[in-house]
């Protein structure tokens, strides 16, 4: 797909957000190999309402963290959980024949249902030697694993099984997933006149890392001057820090 449709399928995006009354939401790409040469028809675009400091209000019909599919024509289908995304899968996947699709199932399966979870802070991995495919009863199974590498700690497991003819039988995940620091008032304490209260702050800040740039810029507009210049002294650690 070109990057002409893809500015108009975010724009599908745009105006279905609108429409549900949450053009506030963080939307992001999906951009994965597996995901795409699975779904070569669609695009998809996570869904954050953020969390922190202050949650915002979730429009009618969607959830905190969700995954916008987009087909031809504009047709959107929305996935937030694990009922929907293997409605999706088992209608929209061709049938597996061999190991190496079974593995591509289960990848982007992971990459897709690890928005549900995600609320802006975490990063996850799939690990490629934990995607394993063993023969089942009448077809094959295969497991998979995504570790959170960052904004906390856990992971999610999937477990998928083909039935002889290739097609999706049944899907068992299972996410255990606890968060690390999330945005609260740490910003706030850069210039906290108890040198402990600072260096709590900028502990979490630089865990935190890249993830609390939305956070930073949203503080740093009402900040007095002194605040400004802690917020961008800490900012500028998280980039060194991550380069």
């Amino acid at each position: 797909m070109s990057k002409g449709s893809s500015d108009v399928d975010r724009r599908t995006v745009d105006d279905y957000l609108k429409r549900h009354n949450g053009s506030y939401a963080r939307i992001q790409q999906i951009e994965d190999e597996a995901v795409t040469r699975l779904f070569p028809k669609h695009r998809f675009f996570a869904v954050i309402y953020p969390r922190y400091p202050v949650a915002r209000r979730v429009p009618a019909e969607l959830k905190a963290s969700n995954v916008l599919a987009v087909g031809q024509g504009g047709k959107i289908r929305l996935l937030n959980e694990a009922d929907a995304l293997q409605d999706f899968f088992k209608s929209d996947v061709a049938a597996v024949q061999d190991d190496e699709r079974a593995k591509t199932v289960a990848h982007a399966w992971l990459r897709l249902s690890q928005e549900f979870v995600q609320d802006g802070f975490y990063q996850f991995e799939i690990l490629d030697d934990s995607i394993r495919v063993q023969p089942g009863k009448d077809g094959r199974a295969v497991r998979a694993r995504a570790v959170v590498m960052r904004g906390g700690n856990g992971d999610i497991r999937v477990a998928l099984t083909f039935d002889a003819d290739g097609h999706i039988a049944q899907v068992s995940e299972k996410a255990d997933v606890r968060p690390g620091p999330r945005p609260i008032c740490q910003a706030t304490k850069l210039t906290d006149s108890d040198g402990i209260v600072r260096r709590m702050a900028e502990q979490d800040l630089l865990i935190m890392g890249r993830a609390a740039q939305d956070y930073l810029a949203e503080q740093r507009r009402t900040a007095d001057p002194k605040l400004q210049q802690a917020i961008d002294r800490i900012w500028q650690r998280i980039v060194k820090e991550e380069h």
